[in-house]
């Protein structure tokens, strides 16, 4: 039984074929780092922004592509990407420095989608109407929520409100666009009860995915001086698994599912450990959810009998091997 609807899914029912991402640095900037908003960003973001700095090595877009393709190629036997620009916010600009982006993107081989990271107050119509354009099967906007807590969002330096998310959620949905909204467990001052009810706010917005992530300190990141104050103290690995099953437990049955799990940069991770062993913690989670009878969208009032059949009418699975190797990352913090 598949207990919830994972993006493997989903790429398979639009593509009958695995597809994967390769992240694309195009060298935006963030209004929480340039002064527009704050210069201080995020607590949790790294310096890189999420990102994989390729930007500032001065590799164009079709070289970054070429080299992830190749680094792919090797462990998957994807023929077909999405697009994942990835660094800071990609909305940031003008609708003319957006569209000179986008049009680099044209002719790349196997492309078969994008995923867009930015900020909810980095959107306007004419911006989402040229995403829309693009005409590609699969387009989806990261958009980063973290907690529908407006405290908690000021706490963490956000520079926006759960509000402002919320429209520029309904905005995308009226142009056609898919939300992958991020939301983070562990934040400092949240419970486990705060993270449901940001689960809960997010099940009343027409977000079509969603990305589950665990707070952890990063070297580089306003947080780490938190934590080097004795100000904050990390989610536990066993505290984690069981918010994000609860919250599993009651998430919209019709959401995406693109990711369970944060993860670090190689040497970018102070604390705690347990983030480090990702397919173990991964294993733990399905473990837990099998324990507990666990699938997604189980405990809404509106659940079937029977968990859907989300790998589409042939319940098909991911392809051989494919759980084994999920475990490769190319992400370097938290998202946006």
């Amino acid at each position: 039984m598949y207990r919830f609807y994972g993006l493997a899914a989903r790429l398979r029912q639009s593509f009958g074929e695995r597809v994967q991402k390769i992240p694309l640095d195009f060298g935006f900037t963030c209004p929480n780092r340039d002064g527009s908003i704050s210069r201080k960003g995020c607590i949790f973001c790294s310096p890189q922004g999420s990102g994989s700095g390729m930007h500032d090595l001065s590799m164009s877009i079709p070289e970054q592509w070429a080299h992830w393709q190749e680094k792919l190629s090797k462990l998957y036997t994807a023929k077909r990407y999405l697009a994942y620009l990835q660094s800071y916010s990609n909305t940031y600009c003008s609708h003319e420095e957006l569209k000179c982006a986008l049009d680099q993107l044209d002719g790349l081989p196997g492309l078969a989608g994008i995923c867009i990271g930015t900020r909810p107050d980095c959107l306007d119509d004419d911006k989402l109407a040229l995403i829309k354009d693009l005409g590609l099967k699969e387009t989806w906007l990261d958009l980063g929520l973290q907690t529908s807590n407006n405290v908690t969002l000021e706490r963490i330096n956000r520079g926006h409100t759960a509000e402002q998310f919320a429209e520029a959620v309904k905005m995308a949905h009226a142009h056609g666009l898919d939300v992958c909204a991020h939301l983070i467990a562990g934040l400092p001052g949240e419970s486990t009860e705060d993270f449901l009810e940001s689960v809960r706010f997010l099940n009343g917005l027409p977000i079509a995915g969603i990305k589950f992530h665990n707070l952890f300190v990063g070297k580089g990141t306003p947080l780490k001086k938190i934590y080097d104050a004795g100000e904050y103290t990390p989610i536990e690995q066993d505290e984690y698994i069981d918010a994000l099953v609860k919250a599993i437990s009651i998430l919209r049955t019709d959401i995406v599912i693109h990711r369970l799990k944060a993860d670090a940069i190689p040497g970018g991770l102070v604390a705690p450990e347990w983030v480090r062993m990702k397919r173990k913690v991964l294993n733990e989670i399905e473990k837990d959810m099998k324990a507990k009878g666990i699938w997604q969208g189980c405990a809404r009032p509106d659940a079937p009998d029977e968990p859907p059949l989300w790998y589409g009418p042939e319940g098909m699975p991911p392809a051989a091997g494919e759980g084994e190797k999920r475990s490769f990352s190319y992400t370097s913090q938290v998202a946006r």
